[in-house]
Order: C-alpha cells, then sequence, then structure tokens
C-alpha cells in the first residue's frame, strides 16, 4: 500500500534530549552532526534526490538551531531564521518534493513547519514580548510572563462524497480557481473548534457541494507542511447526488466513475480530469478508493 507523501520520514526526534541543554550540547558538538542545507524554506538540492546536508563543523552558525533529531545515530538540525517569508508553492518547489524519496520529503515537511512557525511566532501571544527558543528549538518561552508556546498543527478533513455501492459508485471530485488547468481534487476545509472529525467532513461537503453525508470513515493522514496542516482523510457516504456548489469555495464539481478516477490516475489521453499530485493526500484518497471496487 502506497502511504501519503510527506510520511515515512527516518527521524528520530529524540524527544527526550530536547529537555537536555547539556545533551543538545553535546549531540551539536558531535563531529558527525548535519545541519540540512535550506535556501529560506526551500530544500537545496532536492531536485536531484536527495536532501543536501552540511556537516555542523564546518558552517558558521549566526542563528538559532532546532535539533530534528537522529537519522541512524548522526542529529540533525535545521537553522531557524527569523523573518524568513514563506516562498509560494511554485512550480520548482513541488518539482523538487516530487523528486525526493518518501523518507526525505518526510524529513524536509518537519524542518519546514519547523522553520516556519518559529519565524511566525517570535512574539508572546499572551503578552506580546518576544520570545525565546527552548526545547531544542521545539518550543517559545516568554521572559516576561512565563507562557509557553509550541509549534502547532492544524487539522483538516480532506473527503469524498460516495454516491452508490460497489462498482457503480461514484464520487465527487471539485477544483479551485488557483489550481493547474484541468485538475480536479477532493473537497477539504479546516476542523472548526467543537466539531469532530466526522462533522466536519458532513459540514464541509454540505457546503461546498450541497451533499450530505453519513456513515463517515476515516482513511489516512497526512502532515502538511504549507505551513504545517494535519490532512485527515475520510469518506462519507450519500444517498442523494444532487449538486449544490458554492462558488465562492468551488469553481467547478461533478461526480466521477471508478473508471473515470482510473483514467485520471494513469494520466490516460483523454481523461476527463487531471488528478492531484502524489505527494498530496488526495491522490492517495482516490488511489485507495479504487482499490475498494
Amino acid at each position: 500500500m502506497t502511504l501519503p507523501g510527506f510520511t515515512g520520514s527516518l527521524l528520530d526526534r529524540a524527544d527526550e534530549a530536547r529537555h537536555d541543554e547539556a545533551v543538545v550540547g553535546a549531540m551539536r558538538a558531535d563531529p558527525d552532526a548535519l545541519l540540512l542545507d535550506m535556501d529560506g524554506l526551500h530544500p537545496i538540492g532536492a531536485e536531484q534526490g536527495a536532501l543536501g546536508w552540511t556537516r555542523l563543523r564546518h558552517v558558521t552558525i549566526e542563528t538559532e538551531l532546532a535539533l530534528l533529531g537522529t537519522i541512524e545515530g548522526t542529529p540533525r538540525f535545521v537553522a531557524l531564521q527569523p523573518g524568513v517569508s514563506a516562498v509560494r508553492r511554485t512550480p520548482e518547489l513541488f518539482a523538487a518534493i516530487t523528486a525526493l524519496p518518501a523518507s526525505d520529503a518526510g524529513t524536509y515537511a518537519t524542518a519546514r513547519s519547523l522553520v516556519d512557525w518559529h519565524a511566525r511566532h517570535g512574539f508572546c501571544a499572551n503578552c506580546g514580548t518576544a520570545t525565546l527558543v527552548f526545547r531544542a528549538g521545539w518550543g517559545r518561552a516568554c521572559p516576561a510572563c512565563h507562557a509557553q508556546h509550541f509549534p502547532r498543527v492544524d487539522p483538516v478533513v480532506i473527503m469524498l462524497a460516495q454516491h452508490g455501492r460497489g462498482a457503480d459508485a461514484r464520487i465527487v471530485v471539485g477544483r479551485q480557481p488557483a489550481f493547474p488547468p484541468g485538475r480536479y481534487s477532493a473537497l477539504a476545509g479546516f476542523l472548526e473548534p467543537g466539531e469532530s472529525i466526522e462533522e466536519a467532513v458532513a459540514r464541509e461537503l454540505k457546503e461546498e457541494a450541497g451533499v450530505t453525508v453519513h456513515s463517515v470513515r476515516y482513511l489516512a493522514s497526512q502532515p502538511w507542511p504549507f505551513p504545517s496542516q494535519l490532512m485527515i482523510a475520510c469518506i462519507g457516504l450519500t444517498d442523494d447526488d444532487a449538486l449544490t456548489i458554492d462558488r465562492t469555495e468551488l469553481e467547478e464539481a461533478f461526480w466521477v466513475t471508478r473508471t473515470e478516477v482510473a483514467a485520471a490516475l494513469a494520466h490516460e489521453p483523454g481523461a476527463r480530469f487531471l488528478p492531484p499530485p502524489p505527494y498530496a493526500i488526495a491522490h492517495t484518497l482516490l488511489s485507495r478508493w479504487l482499490t475498494e471496487a
């Protein structure tokens, strides 16, 4: 079974080391310790099929470091870059990500989300004072009110509404105006306070496509580092195939059959739509749905 993109990192996150400055200091002093090569939030060298790493002892450190963890016992760090701006999701960035093996893509996702969080959370949300890095880069502490802040992950549901059963089943796919021409994907939306996953799936499908679903089930999850979401893939069943599209959310949506999904994933000439890229969990969601026939 193919795992969702950005999963499968070989990192041992070494949580126990984060609490001990002496241990982290020893890891930084390790002659084999490595620093991830990043240009802002872009993974340098990824286009060649692997993340780039530089021995920490060969680098002049001008900023705080975060301990990513260890891989096969070797400490791995990333430089925190205050004020770094989020890189627009360019074709060049996604080409680099596509070239990475799953283990490297997962490590990059961890590093990217961590660097981005620090860049956007330099001040205390409680009192506004500039905060300081602690826990080896896995938190920020306020010297004034002593509040502690930790990297956040925002949950997002991404889902298929299914009408019918077995080989005759169909699902809804939709597109946003920002998608490349012809691309359609699963619908998605953020969980809101006070919602369960199942409730969020039902609400988003109703809001965006006018579809009422039941029997919602979880399929898989994925870290999505743009900037830091947890994508929660689900499927819900509907007894009514009428669509009412919210044009503020979607440009278009329609029902597709298993045959049409298979043709799209295979990039067959004349396929009804262009599928999401392999590193997106929407691709995993469509692929796994096909196996249920």
